[in-house]
């Protein structure tokens, strides 16, 4: 045994010695050592990496080096048409066994269980769980299932036609047309520019079982593979089992090369002006595109940080714009990363307001070329480093409680682009060593690296209606030569010192309770606000609140409605305190801490969340939510035009999609004046100072409030920082409570169909509402009732019938202003189906009214909430919106302990009662989306 513990000592101290010694920048950047990497003899890749959080859980991945840019001219599509064919009948899971096994053990089809296709690769996603050694191996029999052993039976290719052509109907639209023109221009006429991942209609219509089968015979070998697991497991038992699995998989003979494309740099400027009638907005993106800088040494890692330090500084000074009276876009961008292929690019965006391109874009471009010309500030770049360091360390904190998802998405990449992931404690020791040595001359140099007149590419993405307004393609080229002729050098404002200009006078604690079943503490101040607070270890170096209060802006008459609606984002543009949104954001860096204050129909939240060292600042800010709001008229007064200019646009040029939102937003209010949509004219009703006014009524009254805090920290330690800013709150020991406007949803049949589009396309949305009895049982049956319709008509409408994508059935319910369910079907589909598969799902509704849910289908459900109930008790976000739930509702908090009990309820019986009650058919809205008539 001391042998074992020096021996550990050792490892412990090379550990230590390691990430404290100084690395050299040529030297390459090392791979964490908690990752195993290994390669089989056939070539395939793996990383394993143990990782407890969250416990007896699992992300896994098989990673394909082959997407949509190695199909051949009579294959474009198929890349994505074989990820879907996998889920469609492998080896040892014939037809849709695959999906059902899963769904059997609570992993979701579309949630959980997933997949995408990319131009250079093709990733499936597999989280599981790994409680017993049977079940996870099995998972990984799953993975090379998709690896080497999908059966792609003619049966099977024919009905995925439909569901793939489903998918591409869905992505039909503006963006669609516009994009088949604007990227040979940005992919410089490469392949890249011919192999979008969704592909060609007729092909995957048409294309022979064989083109299918080609494809994964060519690109579907474990050379071209990585299996990444992350997770809780033994990493000895997880190799064991991928060289189990994956070891037998054969290369082809005679092996296609797999040819790395790459966009060519031709060294010249292009420019491209699209309209389309379906286009709301006019937009410019300039891009600036640079050979591909990867992170293979420190030295790229050093530069690297240069290059966060100069988008986060850029960010900065074109979101002060935004604060003018009369900002000059609607949104401008500047940013540096990685483009596509081999390339990197800096990305400069502007979205004008109504037809004003040149302003929008020569202010982005003007702001590039002041710091091109005049350089960032000494007080900037510390404010970027203090941010930067602050993440990190932020990260560092957290190394123990990092979810697997994190590491095993930065693992796909490592594989796909030839790189490492550096342990976090490297990477903290790294920005420790390097990080001040950043000198503000380099930062600046870079920028004139970042931004030549060599291999630009500039787009103008508009406005059908606004064509005749809109610049050349020749005057675009002009205006990014010309910039920046009368730019002086930006000065930085001082950075103010403290949130809070005075001291609040501490309160006092006049009760206390303590829950020990949930372990919660009660508090209740003398100036009558409640505090719940929670203390986890779930996160080393995190805290969350809420804070509630009822009325919102139902206590309002209509005329004041508008600025109810607008009073919390009148105070947030406005700043917190004293200091005005851009002097705060300076203020705030390197601290983590966030505090938003929502004014809602029924009630107000304020809504929080905060590092351990900066709680303190995270409830000043609550204090001055409370104490000190100061409205910006400047700041207000561009916010709301820009509202207004933004909701113009989308008037003047409405897609198909905002026409039926709106018209679903109207009818489910039952066209009540505050359920209508947001419009231009609605918001000439919005007068700055009394929204302002109507925010700080909301919020002026500490007595009628209710916190709750979960997370790291200890309940006497924070109690005096508890008093002094939330105890320091004035009260008036008034209770309020919301008012019951009446807005519902109409009763009876109701159809409603909206024309708008051109593509042939529809969309279906059917909703049952009505009232209920509220209580926990009832609402989770209701839940059940919606996900179990959802996993049938999943198997119906798209599996049996080939006839939609991605349906989607839910039950929600809502105890205020009063107790409503709401069950939502929707899906899109081919109009000249519409009738046909509204017509099935009426049926399958009818059949769980008569018969109940199968009993597999409640397996299924039962199975996936079990599993997230274990992982949300481990979770600050779980624990928080279920107390404050269940202190909102007046509800037993020890209840939360005990809620998976319910599932045990759910039957086929307790199905068909649920059904027959809330799916009557008595109240039922039918929605249908069609193209125009021509």
């Amino acid at each position: 045994m001391k042998r074992l513990i020096y021996s550990l000592s050792l490892l412990l101290f090379a550990s230590q010695l390691a990430t404290s010694q100084q690395i050299s920048l040529k030297e390459k950047l090392p791979m964490d050592p908690a990752v195993k990497v290994g390669k089989l003899s056939n070539g395939l890749t793996y990383y394993i990496r143990k990782n407890v959080e969250p416990k007896n859980r699992a992300q896994l991945r098989l990673v394909l080096k082959a997407g949509s840019i190695l199909e051949d001219e009579n294959q474009r599509g198929l890349a994505h048409f074989m990820e879907h064919m996998d889920f469609n009948g492998t080896k040892n899971f014939p037809k849709n066994e695959m999906v059902n096994f899963l769904e059997k053990n609570g992993i979701q089809f579309g949630a959980d269980l997933n997949a995408y296709t990319s131009f250079d690769e093709t990733v499936y996603m597999l989280p599981v769980p790994t409680d017993t050694l049977e079940k996870l191996d099995k998972f990984m029999m799953v993975l090379s299932e998709w690896a080497a052993h999908a059966t792609l039976e003619d049966t099977e290719i024919d009905k995925e036609r439909g569901v793939v052509l489903e998918e591409s109907r869905l992505r039909k639209g503006a963006q669609s047309r516009i994009q088949e023109k604007l990227l040979p221009v940005i992919f410089n006429g490469s392949r890249y520019a011919q192999r979008l991942p969704i592909g060609l209609d007729s092909i995957i219509q048409n294309a022979p079982y064989s083109s299918v089968r080609n494809f994964h015979h060519d690109w579907y070998r474990p050379n071209l593979q990585a299996v990444v697991a992350v997770g809780d497991f033994d990493p000895a038992q997880m190799e064991a089992m991928i060289k189990k699995y994956f070891g037998g998989i054969e290369n082809p003979k005679n092996e296609k090369v797999r040819i790395k494309y790459e966009v060519p740099l031709k060294g010249t400027t292009e420019a491209i002006v699209i309209t389309d009638k379906e286009q709301p907005y006019n937009m410019v993106q300039l891009y600036y595109l640079q050979p591909e800088k990867k992170e293979i040494t420190a030295q790229n890692r050093r530069e690297s940080i240069m290059a966060s330090l100069f988008n986060s500084m850029i960010s900065q000074r074109l979101q002060e714009l935004m604060q003018k009276a009369d900002p000059p876009y609607q949104f401008g961008m500047s940013n540096y990363s990685s483009f596509l292929g081999n390339l990197d690019a800096l990305t400069v965006m502007a979205v004008a307001k109504g037809a004003d391109v040149e302003k929008a874009l020569k202010t982005v471009l003007d702001e590039n070329e002041r710091v091109s010309k005049f350089g960032f500030t000494e007080t900037e770049l510390e404010r970027a480093k203090l941010a930067y360091k602050s993440r990190v360390e932020k990260q560092f904190n957290e190394k123990d409680k990092t979810d697997s998802e994190s590491f095993v998405e930065e693992l796909v990449q490592c594989f796909l682009n030839d790189v490492v992931m550096t342990d976090i404690s490297f990477d903290n020791a790294f920005v420790k060593e390097y990080l001040e040595g950043i000198k503000l001359t380099e930062v600046n140099a870079l920028v004139k690296k970042l931004i030549t007149k060599d291999n630009r590419v500039l787009a103008l993405i508009g406005s059908e209606k606004d064509k005749d307004k809109l610049p050349t393609e020749a005057q675009l080229k002009e205006w990014i030569d010309n910039t920046g002729s009368n730019i002086t050098a930006y000065v930085d404002e001082a950075v103010a010192t403290s949130l809070v200009s005075k001291m609040p006078k501490a309160g006092k604690i006049v009760s206390e309770n303590k829950v020990e079943a949930v372990g919660v503490t009660e508090l209740v101040f003398d100036n009558g606000m409640k505090v719940n607070l929670k203390p986890t270890d779930f996160k080393n170096d995190e805290i969350k609140f809420r804070g509630n209060s009822w009325g919102g802006s139902s206590l309002y008459d209509d005329k004041d409605f508008m600025n109810a609606s607008f009073g919390s984002y009148m105070a947030s543009v406005s700043g917190n305190g004293n200091l005005k949104a851009s002097q705060l954001t300076k203020f705030m860096s390197g601290k983590v801490a966030q505090v938003n204050a929502v004014i809602g129909s029924n009630s107000e939240a304020i809504i929080g969340s905060s590092s351990v060292k900066d709680f303190e600042t995270a409830l000043q800010m609550v204090y001055n939510r409370f104490t000190n709001n100061n409205l910006d008229p400047e700041a207000a007064a561009g916010a709301i035009g820009n509202q207004r200019d933004f909701l113009i646009n989308m008037e003047k040029s409405p897609t198909p999609e905002k026409v039926f939102g709106d018209s679903v937003q109207s009818v489910m209010s039952n066209y009540a004046f505050r359920g209508q949509p947001m419009t231009s004219a609605r918001m000439e009703g919005v007068n700055p100072e009394k929204a302002m006014e109507v925010f700080k009524e909301r919020f002026n009254n500490a007595s009628d409030f209710e916190f709750t805090f979960v997370g790291n920290f200890d309940i006497e330690k924070i109690k005096p920082l508890l008093l002094t800013y939330l105890g320091g709150i004035p009260g008036t020991n008034k209770k309020e409570t919301f008012r019951d406007l009446n807005i519902n949803p109409p009763t009876g049949k109701v159809t409603k169909i909206v024309k708008k589009g051109t593509e042939d396309k529809a969309r279906v949305l059917l909703s049952f509402t009505g009232t209920y009895a509220p209580n926990d049982a009832e609402e989770l049956q209701i839940k059940a009732l919606g996900d179990i319709l959802s996993i049938k008509l999943t198997e119906k409408l798209r599996e049996e019938e080939s006839g939609v994508y991605s349906p989607y059935a839910n039950g929600s319910t809502s105890r205020v202003p009063m107790p409503r369910y709401t069950f939502r079907i929707g899906y899109g589909c081919s109009p000249a189906n519409v009738d046909k598969l509204v017509d099935i799902t009426m049926k399958e509704i009818e059949k769980i009214k008569a018969n109940g849910a199968e009993t597999v289908d409640i397996e299924k459900f039962v199975s996936k909430q079990k599993l997230d109930f274990q992982t949300n008790l481990k979770n600050n976000d779980y624990w928080l919106n279920a107390l404050t739930s269940k202190y909102q509702n007046g509800d037993k908090i020890t209840e939360i302990l005990t809620e998976d009990k319910l599932l045990d309820k759910v039957s086929v019986e307790s199905t068909k009662a649920t059904a027959k009650k809330y799916l009557s058919g008595d109240n039922i809205i039918k929605m249908i989306l069609l193209p125009e008539d021509k």
